[in-house]
């Protein structure tokens, strides 16, 4: 997801897309972590980066709200 469509975001759907994205990164870790490994390992870091953009930025909207 791109930086300008995560600001477009209101504050509780952030909220929500942060929750949501959490429980598919431990899904995917839980799956890399048994004896069968990720198609795609590099989901793993992509999914922590849109987690960290949907924190920072609702960091900043809370704050001039």
């Amino acid at each position: 997801m791109k930086i300008n469509e995560i600001k477009e975001k209101a504050i509780d759907e952030l909220k929500e897309m942060i929750v949501n994205s959490k429980k598919e990164l431990f899904s995917l870790r839980m799956k890399h972590n048994k004896m069968t490994p990720l198609e795609n390992p590099s989901q793993l870091k992509k999914l922590r980066k849109e987690i960290a953009q949907m924190k920072t930025i609702l960091r900043q909207k809370e704050i001039n709200a």
